[in-house]
């Protein structure tokens, strides 16, 4: 059975110990910790922000509100593809029965 590695990594100022899986997930969780870090320092620099709270709770609708728009897109794209490959069939169906 695999051991999991334990790590620390600061949120906005905070550390929080982690136990990771494998090297992959501890270099996701580093990565992700930094762009939290990064979204937390442009929201304090350009709004009002006394609490880190609210500053965090705003990274987290911003991080949540591009994975629903990058499923939403991906809906999209998903359907717009099936509508074309539906066209390539029915354009193959034709050419094959002359």
């Amino acid at each position: 059975m695999m051991e999991s590695l334990k790590i620390k990594v600061t949120i906005a100022g905070r550390v929080y110990p982690m136990k990771v899986k494998n090297e992959n997930e501890e270099e996701g969780m580093r990565k992700a910790a930094n762009k939290i870090n990064d979204l937390v320092t442009k929201f304090e620099k350009n709004y009002a922000v006394s609490d880190k709270q609210d500053v965090l709770a705003m990274c987290a609708l911003q991080f949540a509100s591009l994975i629903e728009i990058n499923a939403i897109n991906n809906e999209e794209d998903l359907l717009k593809a099936t509508e074309k490959m539906n066209k390539l069939s029915v354009l193959i169906d034709e050419h094959l029965e002359k």
